[in-house]
């Protein structure tokens, strides 16, 4: 069955979907096939042509119902769902059904006393730095905090994401032809941290020629019923 991944946190504006699909993205580029499933009920969907991987709408607790058996019964596939913010009760919902949880946090104190709660509440979680600094003295400042404030919880924090404005790119409703090297470097670094979570081996021979998302006319076949991916 396919593993599921949820990208949540209680504080809004900390990147989980950017984040959902920045992962996304980095799958397909190395040869993992995907699923972006959105939640959150103020933001709309995204049009999957041109993406490395398919997008589904999840807005009502029916449809989450419905994508999650759907993905669930896909072989070798990856579900990554796309949670909002305050939304504590969807949370631990999310968590609860999830094989992998990621909590994005940027560098902030109010951000960090926050991903310091959901790592508390949420035990199996990972908390992923987002929007890094790159300026040197401002990466080292972050990092110190990091350490100040997050110490007791530092095998369950991730390589950070820097600062990337090109990842705004993937949050369009259209998808560019081309994105930049920095940002699919960035993405495939993401899929490797979350692959080498779930111990799931990527055959380098094959990543150079990663398998492209499915064309939307054979997406009904792997997951019918579904407005948005089919």
């Amino acid at each position: 069955m396919a593993d599921i991944i949820c990208v949540i946190g209680n504080k809004g504006g900390t990147g989980k979907t950017t984040l959902s699909h920045m992962l996304c993205q980095g799958l397909g580029l190395v040869g993992q096939r995907s699923v972006c499933v959105l939640t959150d009920t103020y933001r709309e969907p995204l049009n999957p042509e041109s993406r490395r991987y398919l997008t589904a709408d999840a807005r009502t607790r029916e449809a989450l119902a419905k994508v999650v058996d759907k993905v669930r019964a896909l072989k070798a596939w990856l579900g990554v769902i796309d949670g909002g913010g305050n939304r504590t009760e969807m949370d631990r919902k999310l968590y609860g059904l999830a094989d992998l949880v990621l909590l994005p946090f940027r560098d902030s104190h109010e951000d960090i006393r926050t991903v310091i709660r959901d790592l508390d509440m949420f035990p199996r979680a990972y908390a992923v730095p987002m929007q890094w600094p790159t300026n040197a003295w401002q990466r080292e400042a972050a990092e110190k905090t990091v350490n100040d404030f997050l110490a007791p919880y530092r095998d369950r924090i991730l390589e950070p994401v820097f600062t990337l404005s090109a990842s705004k790119l993937l949050l369009q409703k259209e998808l560019p032809g081309a994105l930049p090297t920095p940002l699919a470097n960035a993405c495939r670094g993401m899929a490797h941290q979350v692959l080498d979570l779930l111990q799931i081996v990527i055959d380098d021979d094959i990543v150079s020629q990663a398998r492209p998302a499915p064309h939307p006319s054979t997406v009904s076949r792997v997951m019918p019923g579904s407005a948005v991916l089919a």
